[in-house]
């Protein structure tokens, strides 16, 4: 996914990091998020990218990863404008409840939070949308 996703940020204006330790998820563990990118206006913005080639447990990491990533804007002392979970592949069985935003009754600071598809995500990066 990253050889889709980061030529688009490139197009887009935005210089990026990849595999960023930015803290702790809750519970303790280190959060390696896959991209850091930062546009012209400094904002600075968490990208999770998550593959789902055949069916299997990504699907059932998306809360978890949305929790975390919520967390660290949220808690980030301004740090971060927003993050991005973008969803890639085709063998999803949650997808559309995901980008429907099925989950945002259940997440507190979900609108912290932008679920994509990776063809939604890479036209908002190409044209320096995020």
């Amino acid at each position: 996914m990253e050889s889709m996703v980061l030529p688009a940020l490139t197009m887009g204006g935005y210089t990026f990091r990849k595999q960023v330790n930015i803290g702790l998820r809750p519970g303790g563990k280190r959060h390696v998020i896959d991209v850091l990118a930062k546009d012209d206006q400094d904002k600075t913005y968490l990208i999770s990218l998550k593959w789902q080639q055949v069916s299997g447990t990504a699907e059932q990491k998306v809360p978890f990863e949305a929790i975390c990533l919520a967390e660290a804007v949220r808690t980030g002392e301004d740090k971060y404008h927003k993050a991005y979970l973008v969803l890639g592949g085709d063998g999803w069985s949650l997808r559309d409840f995901y980008l429907g935003g099925g989950l945002d009754g259940h997440l507190s600071h979900g609108d912290l939070v932008n679920f994509r598809s990776l063809e939604s995500f890479i036209a908002l990066a190409n044209q320096g949308k995020l």
